[in-house]
């Protein structure tokens, strides 16, 4: 084995190119000032305890070409502004260019007083409303909904049991099948206690559910991103960049104890969208009750939500208006990067056009 040769002068170079990095990337980090949450502009249409129901604006002014409007449903586990991260990576922002009249629910951060919330109360409480104050506004039947990711999850059951209300529903890296082999976060969830956790802890810490999606890739998400952060600290803009996915990833909504736990026994351990069985309030959920046109976007790469686990919807959904979209890419690229950008939301945009 030949011995590994270091050299003292080799040694005091890369020290010292090391610390003219630090202080560069300290810099400019202390230029960054405030980071924003969304940027594009926005109205509150409707609030509801801690539900805020938004309508952004179209950047150019231009009135949206298609008339009925888009509700975008998000998850309850993350923060909506990962859809409008920036003005050069932001899927509102895509989507409006793309002439839809884009609405957006902003769940909030529940606290002790909404311990005892159910997905009752989230899809046929908030969720309904929501809808129906954009019927109203608009003076229409039904609008067109973009469910994404857990939020994906809570269209479709509002779509199987309020279809007169959805004229076509787009799907955006939804888990169906909640246990595919692949699905790593899914054998851990179907593990778990959820009756002691919630009993013992009311609502699930947001850094819990953090935690646990770090950990599924964790040389990648934790070791190795840390390793080259100075390098992605180099200029400002990449250090803005860098700043705001750690703002997103580490902004994590605790979760409303009953809610959570329906959601876990449900979803991840019975597989009832796949099997059947979920009842949210008076409504059994049969995903063949969703007749209305789909398109199910997807991330070829999604570790959160494998491929498999959202084609399955291809399997059980009840239109015969239903098309698939891959993009290839992850589960945080499909909203952010660049080809993204140039592919999704022009896409969703020209699908609805289509059907409207």
């Amino acid at each position: 084995m030949t011995p590994i040769q270091i050299r003292p002068e080799q040694v005091a170079q890369e020290m010292a190119e090391f610390a003219q990095k630090l202080g560069k990337g300290l810099s400019n980090l202390s230029n960054l000032g405030e980071l924003e949450s969304g940027v594009t502009p926005r109205e509150v249409i409707y609030s509801e305890d801690k539900l805020v129901l938004y309508r952004f604006q179209s950047p150019d002014g231009k009135p949206a070409s298609n008339r009925v409007p888009l509700l975008i449903v998000y998850a309850l586990v993350n923060r909506p502004y990962m859809t409008d991260l920036q003005e050069n990576r932001s899927t509102v922002r895509g989507l409006l260019e793309a002439g839809l009249d884009v609405y957006l629910i902003d769940w909030g951060y529940p606290d002790r007083a909404d311990r005892f919330l159910t997905l009752d109360d989230y899809i046929n409480g908030y969720l309904d409303r929501c809808v129906d104050v954009i019927r109203k506004r608009h003076k229409l039947d039904q609008i067109n909904m973009l469910g994404i990711c857990q939020g994906g999850a809570f269209s479709l059951c509002y779509a199987a049991s309020h279809g007169d209300k959805v004229k076509n529903l787009v799907t955006m890296v939804t888990p169906v099948d909640f246990q595919t082999p692949d699905n790593l976060l899914a054998h851990w969830v179907r593990r778990i206690d959820v009756d002691l956790l919630v009993d013992t802890l009311g609502n699930v810490p947001g850094e819990i559910l953090n935690w646990t999606f770090l950990t599924l890739k964790p040389f990648q998400l934790m070791s190795q991103k840390y390793m080259d952060m100075l390098d992605a600290l180099k200029d400002e803009k990449t250090a803005k960049n860098f700043m705001l996915m750690e703002k997103w990833i580490f902004d994590s909504p605790d979760q409303a104890g009953e809610a959570f736990r329906q959601f876990v026994k449900e979803f991840f351990q019975k597989n009832g969208l796949i099997t059947g069985g979920i009842k949210i309030g008076p409504h059994e959920i049969a995903l063949r009750n969703v007749t209305m046109p789909v398109l199910n976007v997807y991330a070829a790469q999604d570790h959160l939500v494998p491929p498999d686990a959202s084609r399955a919807l291809r399997m059980h959904v009840g239109s015969d208006d239903y098309d698939e979209l891959t993009f290839d890419g992850g589960h945080i690229g499909i909203y952010v990067s660049g080809k993204a950008q140039r592919q999704i939301p022009p896409a969703i945009g020209a699908w609805l056009a289509a059907r409207c």
